[in-house]
């Protein structure tokens, strides 16, 4: 059994070495040469209205405040300022979401936003994104790569295509430090050990994002108070729980092989999901000694085994907000077809550790 885990290691070390490593330079490569291109146009957004700051910086080549959602699949978090003035508000009533109402005893004209705040005191996403989304059009119009990028149309989102090949989403967003929202007040599990009580200040003291996009739980039914509200995101705090061990190492395996062999029509599985099982699979697994090198299989295995498992109830809690189901909206019989084969992704992996060569 433990020559059969080692070889298991051992061949999945090589995967990471040679397909892994190869994916992420090629990412690499992509996020430079798109970063290029939505630096350009954002800082034409900026000279015609300064409030939207390009906050897309690089810092040790890596872009601070951008997602890979997928090889030619990018997120660009562009980050308001000032948002001081409003009360963040999350009573649950819709999943993943909140909203910011003007504090009281403050006036409109105090906001930098004045003109997004609703007759009710809010701050609309809506508004705010509906707004950029004209600025970056008259961007990509004036800006010098005109020739190789352009909006996407239909989608109240701020997507821009480059060269045809990329699509990059920019979302406006401000970044809420100091507080933790009462939706994901659950979290830790007082059962639960991991991530231990400094990892936990630490992390609910990066905060969160709040973003304007559109929201998983709401489609399909958007009263106005809905389009208003903001989509919370857990990128930092989600980041730095994985720090340790050979939790991002068995994450880039993870992504690596959804690349490669779950991109499936409907497309039921993203890189979130993955990040996502390997964060609950580190509450299964809480001693530092279950992330050693030589777990490597073991965990990953898990994994896959637990996404089988949700892809086959068609539900996914968000591991900080369980009551946001990632798999919303996801068409069954696309859940159903990613169930079978990752089962067969993991039954291979299981039985052949040598067929990673192949994979």
């Amino acid at each position: 059994m433990i020559a059969t885990q080692a070889k298991l290691v051992y061949q999945l070390n090589k995967y990471y070495t040679e397909r892994c490593q190869a994916r992420k330079a090629a990412i690499a490569k992509t996020i430079r040469e798109v970063c290029k291109v939505v630096s350009d146009v954002l800082k034409e957004v900026e000279v015609q209205e300064p409030r939207f700051i390009s906050s897309l910086s690089e810092i040790d080549a890596r872009y601070e405040g951008m997602e890979v959602v997928s090889p030619t699949e990018f997120e660009v978090v562009l980050y308001l300022n000032q948002m001081g003035v409003f009360n963040f508000v999350d009573d649950g009533s819709l999943p993943g979401c909140a909203v910011l109402k003007l504090s009281d005893g403050r006036k409109r004209s105090m906001s930098l936003w004045v003109e997004f705040i609703t007759a009710s005191g809010y701050l609309s996403a809506r508004k705010i994104r509906s707004r950029f989304q004209t600025l970056v059009a008259q961007a990509v119009d004036k800006c010098s790569y005109r020739d190789v990028v352009k909006m996407v149309a239909d989608t109240s989102e701020v997507r821009l295509r480059i060269r045809e090949r990329y699509v990059v989403q920019i979302t406006p967003a401000f970044k809420c430090t100091g507080i933790w929202p009462r939706s994901a007040a659950q979290w830790p599990m007082p059962h639960i050990p991991w991530p231990g009580p400094n990892r936990v200040a630490e992390v609910k003291a990066e905060g969160f994002n709040l973003l304007s996009k559109e929201c998983y739980s709401l489609t399909g039914k958007q009263s106005s108070a809905e389009s208003d509200a903001w989509v919370l995101q857990f990128a930092e705090a989600e980041n730095r729980l994985l720090l340790s061990g050979c939790r991002k190492k068995c994450l880039s395996i993870l992504k690596t092989l959804r690349d490669r062999h779950l991109e499936l029509p409907g497309q039921p599985l993203n890189n979130y999901h993955m990040k996502t099982l390997l964060l609950y699979e580190c509450e299964k697994h809480p001693r530092e000694s279950d992330w050693d090198e030589s777990c490597l299989g073991d965990r990953l295995n898990g994994i896959l085994l637990q996404l089988i498992s949700c892809l086959q109830c068609r539900r996914c809690p968000h591991y900080f907000l369980p009551n946001l189901d990632l798999f919303q909206g996801k068409p069954h019989s696309a859940l159903e077809a990613a169930a079978k084969q990752t089962w067969r992704l993991a039954r291979e992996i299981l039985t052949n550790a040598k067929s990673l060569d192949k994979l």
